[in-house]
């Protein structure tokens, strides 16, 4: 058994002072063998010169992308049509990985790997642990259960973040739309787009060490979305057109797809047209109003 066939993709912005704990965490991993994709999605800082001795110390074999700024999901994009690995794991800049993390992937891995085809697979949910042990958010409600994204996490209410582990063939089939002059998509749109036909198992190991930094994508929060409300109107429109979706989030995804729609400049009928769920539309029109001035006020 080998960790070749698995690359850690790591999308980085200004956070050379942060990937030096993740470079030191993967030099400690007790399977050797992965590759480490990071793309430069346009720093200003360091990180560059950084990456390049530490390709020349050669402890961990390194290939490094430089782009223009364009937001997470264009760095998610470029990385992932250049991995030729069976597995892709995204870990962020700021984040790092317990020393046996690709080894856990790959023991699952060899186990679930026959069973693929038969189980619609499309790769492994983990846990994320913070820095003092504690696990995020919450445990799954049955160790390696296998079932979509939208099943175990979204109607089963487990929020928060975890460590997804994706074939890289079938996550190449769904690259994050993007939208010009938008830099933030969150990822379960494309979770949620893959859920329509794939499971995952969902396992209770920690393979993924995180602290959510003042500056980071997590802590910039509803202001950062309020600047992207074309990709957040589609994500909650993605929600709304799939029947499986629970009631008590479609109504969350509701009010946000009519305040992100406002906000990008859709009138409202082109709204109403577009969701399914049109009783839905009507009855959260006016609260959902009422938040699009409330935050057009508080964010402006």
């Amino acid at each position: 058994m080998s960790g070749e066939n698995i690359t850690i993709l790591t999308p980085a912005y200004n956070r050379a002072e942060r990937l030096e704990k993740l470079y030191c965490s993967l030099k400690e991993q007790t399977l050797s063998g992965f590759v480490w994709l990071i793309v430069d999605d346009g720093s200003k800082d360091n990180t560059a010169e950084l990456v390049k001795v530490w390709q020349e110390e050669g402890a961990v074999p390194i290939e490094y992308i430089h782009k223009e700024n364009g937001g997470k999901h264009t760095a998610l994009n470029l990385g992932i049509t250049r991995i030729k690995s069976e597995l892709t794991f995204i870990v962020d800049s700021d984040d790092y990985l317990p020393s046996d993390a690709i080894e856990l992937i790959m023991n699952y891995h060899d186990k679930y790997r026959e069973k693929k085809l038969e189980n619609r697979l499309c790769g492994y949910s983990f846990l994320r642990y913070y820095s003092d042990g504690t696990v995020n958010t919450a445990y799954f409600p049955e160790n390696e259960k296998i079932d979509t994204y939208l099943q175990v996490r979204i109607n089963g209410g487990i929020g928060g973040d975890k460590a997804e582990v994706f074939y890289t063939e079938i996550i190449k089939k769904y690259p994050f739309p993007v939208f010009q002059g938008e830099k933030f998509l969150p990822e379960d749109v494309v979770w949620m787009q893959m859920s329509e036909k794939y499971n995952m198992v969902h396992i209770n190991e920690c393979v993924y060490y995180c602290d959510y930094l003042e500056g980071g994508l997590t802590k910039t929060g509803r202001r950062m979305k309020i600047k992207s409300p074309k990709g957040m109107c589609l994500r909650s429109k993605i929600y709304l057109n799939n029947e499986k979706v629970c009631l008590k989030v479609k109504i969350k995804m509701m009010l946000l797809y009519i305040i992100y729609g406002r906000t990008s400049g859709e009138k409202w009928i082109s709204l109403y047209r577009e969701v399914q769920c049109k009783g839905l539309y009507a009855l959260s029109f006016l609260p959902g109003m009422a938040l699009f001035v409330f935050w057009k006020l508080k964010y402006k």
